[in-house]
């Protein structure tokens, strides 16, 4: 399978890494355009198998898949300028752009087509990744998952649910982010250099996450029990979070994200 990423940013970049790191796409099959040059020579400095153009539709040209991930405002100029066939798949990054708009800027209105969300944890194959499909079959939608399950976690969902599970699994990135830098500050006043305090919060935060996604029928309301003894320090922390409104301030700030 030959894979065109339309767009060498942070996110273009980023998944062309994994798709090369993975075990479904060679890097040599995989070719990126970008009209920034060092951006390019970037990506081969890194693997240099990876095929690079500044020419968009030469890049997508033959191609099976093509991922598109450039800025909102450019999608229509660059997807009429792609001239898209019918048998393509297109795989769209481009936040905020529904479906029925991306068919509109193709030929075949009725082509396979993508919607792919990740997170910025995709830098380092850690993505929470929304997929949404049109007119995909079970084996395409299979294929997506499989892919973008090597660069983190991907979840299908209705295209209407995308605001919602964006405010969570890419806003929440921030969120967690607060949460490490708040827990830095605290270690720093107990007398904690700034350094290891962040080391200290991050992989507190990580063991976290690992106890729920390595456990699927637990709840992060058990994991809190098993470390809240009666009388206990933890308790004592956890109850000043709740008098400080934090449960209510995370879900208020969540449902911000998703207006």
């Amino acid at each position: 399978m030959k894979v065109a990423i339309i767009g060498a940013g942070n996110m273009g970049a980023s998944i062309a890494r994994g798709l090369a790191r993975g075990t479904i796409v060679p890097a040599a099959d995989i070719i990126v355009s970008n009209p920034s040059v060092p951006k390019l020579d970037s990506l081969r400095a890194d693997y240099p198998d990876i095929v690079t153009t500044t020419d968009n539709r030469a890049a997508a040209t033959g191609t099976d898949l093509v991922i598109l991930a450039v800025k909102p405002y450019l999608v229509p100029t660059v997807l009429k300028e792609l001239k898209l066939k019918s048998r393509q798949v297109l795989a769209s990054v481009a936040a905020g752009v529904p479906f029925e708009r991306l068919a509109h800027y193709v030929a075949d209105k009725d082509m396979t087509m993508f919607r792919i969300i990740p997170n910025m944890a995709i830098s380092e194959r850690q993505s929470m990744t929304l997929i949404a499909s049109r007119n995909a079959t079970h084996e395409q939608e299979q294929l997506m998952l499989d892919i973008f399950n090597e660069m983190g976690l991907s979840l299908f969902l209705p295209e209407e649910k995308f605001a919602a599970a964006t405010s969570v699994a890419s806003c929440g990135t921030a969120y967690a982010l607060k949460y490490v830098q708040a827990a830095m500050q605290a270690a720093v006043e107990l007398g904690i250099r700034p350094a290891d305090g962040i080391t200290l919060a991050a992989q507190c935060l990580k063991g976290a996450a690992e106890l729920l996604l390595n456990n699927p029928g637990s709840h992060p309301a058990l994991e809190i029990d098993k470390v809240c003894t009666p009388g206990g320090i933890t308790i004592r922390g956890i109850n000043e979070l709740e008098h400080g409104g934090f449960t209510s301030t995370v879900i208020r700030a969540i449902k911000a994200s998703a207006e």
